[in-house]
Formats: structure tokens, sequence, C-alpha cells
């Protein structure tokens, strides 16, 4: 265990990756300040503390942030306004003394990657970049838990043609976290994008579901009107339905196929197939 990482600190310890990760580092040595919008949601245990934490209040952040050392900064839900609450929290962090940053990013994040969201975890990047913290940026694939989730009826529909996923289990992307964040100065600089072993096509993956859970699911492609169509019924807003669209286009585009060896390289064990997954749901 390295002493580098002092004081750590946690967002997102009521949802799963980051309840995740906070479980992987607890008993580790290090104090964990963990930080919640609900803190009373929030129960702790030795060598922790909570915090109340909102990424929209920066002065409460900075306060909440005072001694933390090393910060695993999970983005925020999805909203329309996310990247001004990133901006806000990275110059929060940065005002409060803090060292560097671990920040949950996606697999091809750039200013004009297909995934609508994928833009703004560049442009958090960019913040962090100018911050004057360390940083460490984790770019994760597509969840490889919500596969399953994607079917309504049995069908997963979407503009993805015959493109191809690395999607990636929750857990190992909370691995990998701990790992960084208890040595961060090992990864102080990198960027890694976390992939899980292989690349699928949603034909591929809905037969694998129909495998292994028994459930039928089948993949339909569709066009990019029709996939607007088809989720007009939800009454969502605009930004939310063309991330829910891109979602699709981006696989199509290729830009999620890479595979990556960064989880077993870091892990020390192999990332979990979209089968070895579904086998343990």
């Amino acid at each position: 265990m390295s002493d580098s990482a002092g004081v750590i600190g946690v967002t997102g310890v009521t949802g799963h990756l980051g309840g995740r990760i906070r479980e992987l580092l607890t008993g580790g040595g290090h104090p964990l300040v963990l930080l919640a919008r609900a803190p009373q949601k929030v129960t702790t245990g030795a060598g922790e503390e909570v915090r109340a934490c909102d990424f929209v209040d920066q002065e409460r952040a900075v306060q909440a942030l005072q001694g933390v050392e090393t910060l695993l900064m999970v983005s925020a839900a999805e909203a329309v306004d996310r990247l001004d609450q990133h901006r806000a929290f990275v110059s929060a962090a940065a005002e409060a003394g803090v060292r560097q940053v671990v920040y949950t990013s996606f697999q091809g994040a750039a200013p004009d990657c297909t995934f609508t969201l994928g833009r703004d975890h560049w442009a958090t990047e960019v913040a962090l970049r100018a911050s004057g913290m360390a940083y460490t940026f984790l770019r994760d694939s597509f969840y490889a838990d919500f596969i399953p989730l994607m079917a309504q009826d049995g069908v997963i529909r979407g503009p993805a043609g015959d493109g191809r996923a690395a999607v990636v289990a929750r857990d190992d992307i909370a691995a990998v976290a701990e790992v960084v964040l208890r040595d961060p100065d090992t990864h102080a600089g990198a960027t890694y994008d976390l992939t899980g072993p292989e690349a699928l096509t949603l034909a591929e993956a809905a037969a694998l579901v129909t495998e292994v859970t028994g459930r039928p699911t089948r993949y339909v492609n569709e066009t990019i009107d029709e996939a607007y169509a088809s989720r007009a019924s939800y009454g969502a807003p605009d930004w939310e339905v063309d991330a829910w669209v891109s979602t699709y286009t981006a696989i199509a585009a290729g830009e999620v196929s890479a595979v990556s060896d960064a989880i077993p390289r870091l892990t020390g064990r192999p990332a979990t197939s979209l089968r070895e997954l579904l086998q343990r749901m």
C-alpha cells in the first residue's frame, strides 16, 4: 500500500459505482471522506467520515473537501447542466487544496464524439487539466450491466447497425479505481480506457442474453428517424433523447469498439465478459 493517497474523498457513495469503490477502499488504511448530497443515507464505519456535498453548491463543496488529498469524482447524474456542475466541482476541489482527482470519464471522449454526453466528459477533462491539480482519467466504455435493461419487451432497438461495443462491467471499473486511488502518484497524468475483453455487436449481445438468462431477446436495427420516433412517447427533453440515440450511433461509428488491456494490467485479473456478468446476475 502506498502512502501517497492521504485522505481519500469519494463522491457517488449512494450510487452503484461510487458505493462499490467505497466498499473496496474500506479498511485499506486510508481515511475516507464520503461525499453525499444526502448524508443521512450514508452509514459510516471505522476511519470514515460523511460530509454533505453537492456539485452545484461550490461554496459548500469547498468546505466538504477540506483535508481531502485524493478525490474520486464520479460523474454527476445526467442533466442538462451536468457540465456546469462538473466545472464548479473541479473549481471547488482546486480551491480546497485537493492534490489529485480520479475522474470517471468515457471511452472516446472528444469535443466532437458521436455520443453527446462524451463531449461533456471531454470538457470536464479539459477543466481538470487546466486546474493545476494532478488527475487520472478512467474512460469507461458503455456498461455491460445495462445490456439486459436495454431490451423493451425482449427487443433492443437502436441505430447501431453492425457496430461493436467493448462493454465493461461496473465492478471492473471499481476495481481499477481502487488500485489508482490507493497509489495515485503512480497513475498521475494517466488516461485508461476501461473495456470488457471483447467487442460485441448488439445482435451478439442480445443472443447472449437469450442464451444465459433464458429470456428471449433480439436486436432490431432502427434508422435514426425511427429511433427518435420510438422514443418520442417518453416525453424526455431533446438533450436526453439525443443522448439515448447517440448511444447507438456511437456504436455504429465504431467509437467504442477498441478493446483495452487496462483492466487486467492494473488489477491482475481478466476483465469480465458479458457472458460471465450475465451468469452472475
